[in-house]
């Protein structure tokens, strides 16, 4: 009779465990909440999910349509829709970062209005998506946005959640990889945090962008943890606008799955990027610090540390024209 190793009945032998979905995984963080989560739970139901819902939603942008003028060789426009979503023009294409344009996503109410309306969006070639989480991969915006020109490009295990929209080209990405747009290399990267948009799909990937065009590079991280990976990321590229999360940090879970402020400074550092701009606060109730505290802790370390010329925190719907020649 075979021995346990080589038994096909037996897949889970004497001495080796089946890794569980809701374990931590290398940089994949598992399900599993830590000690004290129904207080955190309870907090957060109280203190921050219905509140928001009942608090009046503020305005963003402008009513107008923005004017989007012709770029220059080494400029990009980089537009913070809200939370992670952003438009990135360069003088090829244009690319929608992560677009959320949901009001609500089930329970959770968005604090501020989109920057910008769908409608006065330029045309969209490329879209990013760096999970498959609900407040990263919205399918009703997708939708509305696809007309069967865009590609989408998305971590390995998540093509499957666009079926049936009207792309041109869905194609997936696994840490390291790249392929060509137009005249730039999009290239996929690690994060430490996790994919599954329900509790049974733990397999989808996860990850960030970096966005290299010919004269400008551009790399936005999707949510992550710090971790190791941004100096790794910092030696592989010369990344001119890094855009870096810096709320959901109080977790009800207590998972360690976002950066707070101090944590994203120090992965710019990591990153040697020449600018950053903030993203993931102040849009969604998804955490339990005050909705204010993050950008009010950057701005602080920011002054303390002297980087008024390097941090550039836009408002939704500000049209901020960046140039590779700039500090």
């Amino acid at each position: 009779m075979a021995d346990s190793d080589s038994d096909p009945l037996n897949p889970h032998p004497a001495g080796k465990r089946q890794k569980s979905r809701f374990l931590s995984d290398g940089r994949r963080v598992g399900l599993i909440p830590q000690k004290g989560w129904a207080m955190r739970n309870y907090r957060y139901l109280s203190g921050s999910l219905i509140p928001a819902m009942v608090r009046r939603r503020e305005a963003t942008g402008t009513p107008e349509p923005p004017v989007f003028a012709s770029l220059g060789g080494d400029q990009i426009e980089v537009v913070w829709i809200g939370h992670a979503s952003f438009l990135v023009r360069t003088p090829a294409f244009n690319a929608l970062i992560d677009p959320v344009w949901a009001k609500w996503m089930g329970p959770v109410k968005r604090h501020r209005d989109p920057g910008i309306d769908l409608e006065h969006l330029p045309p969209i070639d490329l879209v990013l998506i760096t999970h498959a989480h609900f407040d990263h991969l919205c399918r009703m915006t997708l939708k509305r946005i696809a007309d069967g020109t865009q590609t989408v490009i998305v971590p390995r295990g998540v093509a499957g959640v666009l079926k049936k929209l009207n792309l041109r080209e869905v194609r997936e990405m696994s840490d390291w990889e790249s392929l060509n747009f137009r005249d730039a290399e999009i290239h996929f990267t690690p994060a430490h945090h996790w994919g599954a948009r329900y509790l049974h799909d733990n397999h989808k990937g996860f990850g960030g962008f970096v966005v290299k065009s010919p004269r400008h590079t551009v790399y936005h991280s999707g949510d992550s943890a710090y971790f190791d990976g941004f100096a790794e990321i910092g030696k592989r590229y010369d990344i001119h606008t890094a855009l870096l999360p810096i709320g959901a940090y109080d977790c009800p879970s207590g998972r360690e799955v976002h950066m707070n402020p101090e944590e994203a400074l120090r992965a710019f550092f990591d990153l040697r990027a020449h600018r950053m701009v903030p993203m993931h606060h102040g849009t969604f109730p998804l955490s339990n610090e005050h909705r204010h505290e993050p950008l009010q802790r950057l701005l602080e370390a920011v002054a303390a540390l002297g980087l008024e010329h390097r941090v550039i925190a836009p408002g939704e719907g500000e049209q901020l024209l960046l140039s590779s020649h700039q500090p």
